[in-house]
């Protein structure tokens, strides 16, 4: 019936992965409140009324921290295929693994030094 045997359980994990967010998306439209007061286009903060305006400039410092955080944080995240393989790999394996640890090594002193990590 299937030109590629096999792939019948993708196809069926497809389908339902693909259903699942329309029904959410649908479900929200029909079960979400319809009313359209002044209040609902007011900024929420803690149920206090906001002072000022909501677009403020933020210091860059914080999105360079947040992103040397997700950097780090993202590189880290392939070394542990590594370490659940690691009595397979053998030596070319873990050398290169402290290469790419001597990498990040780097690019953290990199950064240190430049302050991207000093949050005053």
């Amino acid at each position: 019936m299937f030109v590629l045997s096999g792939y019948e359980y993708f196809l069926g994990f497809l389908l339902i992965s693909s259903l699942v967010p329309l029904l959410a998306l649908t479900a929200s439209a029909l079960l979400r409140p319809k009313g359209l007061g002044p209040e609902r286009r007011t900024t929420y903060e803690s149920g206090m009324e906001p002072i000022g305006g909501a677009w403020i400039q933020f210091n860059i410092r914080y999105y360079m921290f947040a992103l040397v955080f997700v950097i780090f944080d993202v590189e880290t995240v392939f070394l542990y295929p590594w370490a659940v393989a690691f009595h397979r790999l053998g030596l070319l394996a873990f050398i290169e693994a402290l290469i790419f640890i001597a990498i990040l090594v780097i690019a953290l002193v990199y950064a240190w030094r430049k302050g991207a990590l000093e949050w005053s």
